[in-house]
């Protein structure tokens, strides 16, 4: 009798006892991550600190170029600032406005839907900023969704308006037998009207696309690269100071380098 009731008195203090440590774990995990997102805090605002001393003394001493990278949480930013720190150039990811327009060069990069990038830009005021970039002559690069941006308007979200730098529509990808739509993978690059970006690029290049809508740009002369992919895809275009590729130079291999190495040498009043 005393040995069942022994053992009849064993599961609740073993219960208790998981429990107990159940709550200790949780506390411990809850310490970990008030510690991550201190350490995180922290570290965000030591880069911040960073960058602007980066920017403040190169314009205050002369110093190497500066590319900045706008950050409107839309992706795809880190692969594009990892591609030019190997190529050796010196970059500031921001969407403070007078660190952008301070900066030499800027790349507005982007993955993801035309409407909510806009939505981004606008909320963090960054409409007006591009347009005084642009404005003052400063070399300016879309990436991808960064292209389709530039333009006035998507199929993607109707309605809502591009920053309208330049003119031309952003369409859907129509279906074709055999071809799987959003676009992902290789595709070879025609090469026409003299494109600055393309210098030292051979015909036929292959460069690596993500996409599910296109551009056809109004004026024919501002493309400098079309590629086939169920339909004639302006891959890139160059107006002035501004540039824009439809597919990612930064994952695209040697020739994806030499694209933004190109697009780093460039001079503020061209080249």
């Amino acid at each position: 009798m005393g040995g069942s009731r022994e053992k009849s008195l064993q599961p609740p203090v073993f219960a208790l006892y998981c429990k107990n440590m159940k709550v200790y774990v949780q506390q411990y995990c809850a310490l970990g991550r008030q510690y991550l997102l201190i350490k995180s805090i922290y570290m965000m605002a030591e880069n911040a600190a960073h960058n602007r001393r980066s920017i403040d003394e190169k314009q205050t001493t002369g110093g190497a170029r500066m590319i900045a990278i706008i950050d409107y949480d839309a992706g795809n930013i880190r692969s594009v600032e990892k591609a030019l720190a190997y190529l050796g150039e010196e970059t500031v990811v921001s969407r403070d406005p007078q660190v952008l327009l301070k900066a030499d060069k800027v790349i507005l990069p982007g993955v993801g839907s035309f409407g909510q990038a806009m939505e981004n830009l606008h909320r963090y005021n960054l409409v007006p900023v591009i347009k005084e970039m642009v404005k003052n002559n400063t070399p300016f690069l879309g990436i991808c969704l960064g292209l389709q941006l530039l333009f006035e308007s998507s199929e993607e979200t109707p309605g809502v308006e591009g920053i309208g730098i330049l003119k031309g529509r952003i369409l859907r990808i129509p279906p074709s037998e055999g071809l799987k739509i959003p676009h992902m993978g290789w595709n070879s690059l025609h090469l026409q009207n003299d494109g600055r970006l393309f210098r030292g690029i051979p015909e036929d290049t292959y460069v690596y696309f993500v996409h599910s809508y296109y551009l056809q740009a109004e004026d024919p002369q501002i493309v400098k690269a079309v590629t086939d992919y169920s339909t004639t895809i302006h891959a890139s275009v160059e107006k002035d100071n501004v540039f824009a590729c439809q597919f990612h130079p930064e994952k695209s291999s040697k020739y994806g380098l030499k694209i933004l190495e190109n697009f780093a040498k460039l001079e503020k009043e061209g080249n």
